[in-house]
Formats: structure tokens, sequence, C-alpha cells
């Protein structure tokens, strides 16, 4: 059976550990980043009817200015980020799958004003006609070197990778090419196409979880370590 390295901020990081290492895989991992908040307003010169959210970090870091904003619906990209937003009472409205542009394609046509709540480093999005986006910076990412533990073993052993995000992504090839190790000893796991794609060429292969959840995310793993 391969190795499972699992790459994301806490308290992800334990929570997958502990569950994989349930389901009876060998599991290591660190964070490759740290996810800080910013100084942000939640004040905005447009009348606002919905809120476009991108990641759970927002409703983690997003502080005080969080509870000016809970009467509005959320519009989440995926099932993690409405999570979180019903932790911090808010209504989510709509989940998405695939990523925020698609989010936004599928209501085309509606009349909406969104605030987007993001991170400092964030994807480009195209609204369709009638749909408006104002923006705001609720947290950023600082990057972390790879644990000399797991480095030794991704680099000894190669194994599955599991990415759950593109800073994941940006940050574990990063890594690979500092440290020397060889990516054609790795095979990724992501959570979504984004992911994948960022994560870019030259690994073993890479997968991508057939639904945004950390449930398929990790029963994806499962396969690639047991085959």
């Amino acid at each position: 059976m391969r190795k499972l390295f699992v790459f994301r901020p806490e308290p992800g990081l334990g929570v997958t550990l502990e569950t994989a290492e349930a389901s009876g895989l060998e599991a290591t991992g660190c964070a490759l980043f740290l996810v800080e908040p910013v100084e942000w307003s939640a004040s905005t010169k447009t009348d606002v009817n919905a809120l476009l959210v991108g990641s759970s970090n927002v409703f983690r870091h997003g502080g005080l200015e969080l509870e000016k904003l809970e009467g509005l619906p959320v519009y989440a990209v995926g099932g993690a980020t409405a999570e979180g937003a019903r932790e911090k009472g808010f209504l989510v409205t709509m989940t998405g799958k695939g990523g925020l542009q698609n989010l936004l394609d599928e209501v085309a046509g509606r009349k909406l004003s969104f605030l987007r709540l993001a991170g400092e480093k964030m994807v480009d999005l195209s609204p369709p006609d009638g749909i408006s986006i104002d923006t705001r910076v609720v947290y950023r990412t600082v990057p972390l070197e790879m644990d000399t533990r797991v480095s030794k073993a991704l680099r000894e052993e190669g194994g599955v990778a599991l990415l759950h995000s593109g800073e994941a992504a940006k940050r574990l090839a990063s890594e690979c090419e500092r440290l020397g190790i060889d990516r054609n000893t790795i095979t990724i796991a992501a959570l979504g196409p984004r992911i994948a794609e960022i994560a870019g060429d030259g690994w073993q292969a890479v997968h991508t979880s057939p639904q945004p959840v950390d449930a398929e995310l990790l029963a994806l793993a499962q396969a690639l370590c047991q085959g």
C-alpha cells in the first residue's frame, strides 16, 4: 500500500489525517502555508443582496465584520464553504460545483449584486450580464517550508498527495522543485479540476475527486493508495 501525504493547514490537516488513519491508510503530512486574517471593512457603496464566497477560510478568519453581513444569503463555491457559512449563522442559498465561475454561470439571467469575500490570491471571474461583484479581501496565505520528516518520506517512497486547494497545489510543486523531489513518484488526488490544473504536469498521475467534498476525495485517495 502506498503512503498518503496530506498538505493543508490546521484544523483540516489533523481531521484528514485522523480520518485517513481510521480507514486503514498510512498517512502523514504538514501545512505548506498558513492562513491569517487581514483588516477589512464590510461597508459597501452599492446595494448588495448576496455574498459570493469561494473558501471556508472567509468564515474562519473574517472576524467581527462578518456580523454586519449576517442577513445576506451566501452563494458558496462548495460543500465545505457552505458548512462554514452555516456554522456562522448564515443562510446558504446556493452551493456550487466546479468553481465560482460555474456558479455564476448557473445564475445567469438573474439580477444580483454580490459582495465577494475572498483571499488575497483569488481567481478572476467573468460575471454574466446583470450580475455585479464588489470584492473584499479578508485573509491571506503565508508560505511554509515542507516539514523535514515529510519531505524525507516523500523523497524516499513517493506516494499519493492529497490537495484541497490551489494554494496547496502551487506550494507542493514549488517545494518539490526546491527540495529536488521527483514529481514522477507522486500521484495527485485533487479536490477539483482547477486544483488539478494548478498542480501542473510532471506527476506520476493526476486524479480529481468526482465531487468536491472531503469524503469523496478521501475515497479516491484510498483507492489510489491501495491500487
